[in-house]
């Protein structure tokens, strides 16, 4: 990694909070540092999630992901997604939330949103790479424009990743 941290370093992307639902009905969701819009026309968006979370069991199980937006008023809520692990906490039982398009799980407090049709996955090392094309979105608070920034990786460095070591 000392190869990228003269770049890595001095970067602050923004974060956001990745949920899914199996086929059986499993629900997951945790924070993600690595995503980023991928194509324009299609649109695509592509999500890394770690091998080691509850969450990509599930998302590589699930046709459908939700990628959500949030502000730096909702930390805790990225607390909850990125420090407990879906192995052993029920986050949803901790948060609101209500089914979205095709059944994935939206976050009450997200800003915005968007619902992805897992086109890909891709080997990513210790992450698998979930490429997306939306489906359905929209703001569920204010908007990014005219609402308060979204949170970044900056503020989330000092949590305790909460999936298995």
């Amino acid at each position: 990694m000392a190869h990228l941290d003269a770049v890595t370093d001095l970067l602050d992307p923004p974060v956001f909070v990745v949920t899914a639902r199996a086929g059986d009905g499993t629900r997951a969701g945790c924070l993600v540092g690595f995503a980023s819009q991928c194509s324009i026309d299609p649109e695509g968006f592509m999500v890394w999630l770690s091998r080691r979370n509850h969450t990509c069991e599930v998302a590589c199980r699930s046709a459908h992901l939700a990628v959500h937006v949030l502000s730096r008023a909702r930390l805790e809520t990225a607390r909850l997604f990125g420090e407990e692990t879906g192995h052993s906490v029920d986050k949803f039982a901790r948060t609101r939330w209500a089914d979205g398009p095709h059944g994935t799980p939206l976050l009450a407090d997200a800003d915005a949103w968007f619902v992805g049709r897992v086109e890909e996955r891709t080997d990513g090392g210790d992450h698998v790479g979930f490429r997306l094309t939306p489906v359905a979105g929209g703001p569920a608070g204010p908007t990014a424009q005219d609402g308060p920034r979204p949170l970044r990786l900056g503020d989330v460095l000092h949590f305790s990743p909460g999936h298995p070591a």
